[in-house]
């Protein structure tokens, strides 16, 4: 296992696990992690013996609950959390325990599929501070749990739990907390032991994008502004506003 600027990497006989190792700060990421996100998922990609990965978060609270509001990754071509506009040819799984919001939100919508905690819960809560998602979550979202329920969740900023994320298809598999990694691995040893070209094949074929460039280019001129800034020293002050509950 190696550790970079608060991401660990393992790998396990053809699956590589990255774990967000932040726990302090609910794993939110600052440039560092970006930067070695980004490193271990071009690895990843390069490794011919490196089949499936799996990204979940270190200490049990959280998964990822976003970009590091008080020391902001930067901007990049692979997206400001590090892997969100990289396109990879082999499968993601995102193991998700306890928190999961915006950017860290689109980093689980990054990957091809997610397994969740029971207690996990779900949101876009950068809305409560002008922030906007520019790391592929305005295109991966609704093409998940369609439109109506992604304009759900982006326009109200509500938190939902792991069941109401079940229903909408956010994710696949709600299973007992703390086993979310184990359930993900257990699925992408299956994965990693089949016949790999066929199934990167139908893979790239039911996942192609087009709007990641467009995103960028509507929701990157909205940092800094005004109200951007005032939602910034809001948060760092401590003021922040409960978003609406979702549903159970």
């Amino acid at each position: 296992m190696t550790d970079e600027a608060g991401v660990l990497v393992d790998r396990h006989d053809g699956v590589v696990v990255l774990t967000i190792n932040r726990a302090a700060v609910h794993n939110c990421v600052d440039s560092d992690a970006a930067d070695a996100l980004e490193n271990a998922v071009r690895t990843f990609e390069d490794a011919e013996s490196d089949r499936v990965l799996v990204l979940t978060g270190a200490g049990g609270r959280a998964f990822c609950s976003g970009a590091d509001l008080k020391h902001p990754p930067r901007l990049r071509n692979a997206g400001p959390m590090g892997i969100s506009r990289l396109e990879v040819g082999k499968p993601t799984i995102a193991a998700i325990e306890g928190y999961c919001f915006a950017g860290g939100l689109e980093l689980a919508c990054w990957c091809d599929f997610r397994i969740a905690g029971e207690s996990a819960e779900f949101g876009v809560l950068n809305r409560r501070f002008g922030v906007p998602l520019i790391d592929g979550g305005t295109q991966r979202l609704p093409k998940i749990v369609g439109l109506g329920n992604a304009l759900y969740l982006i326009e109200t900023g509500a938190r939902i739990g792991a069941v109401t994320a079940l229903r909408m298809g956010l994710v696949q598999e709600v299973v007992a907390d703390a086993t979310a990694l184990p359930r993900a691995l257990e699925l992408a040893k299956s994965i990693a032991s089949y016949p790999q070209a066929s199934l990167r094949a139908d893979r790239a074929s039911a996942i192609a994008l087009d709007g990641i460039v467009a995103e960028a280019v509507r929701g990157e001129p909205t940092l800094g502004i005004d109200e951007m800034r005032d939602g910034l020293s809001r948060f760092r002050s401590g003021d922040r506003p409960e978003p609406p509950a979702g549903a159970p």
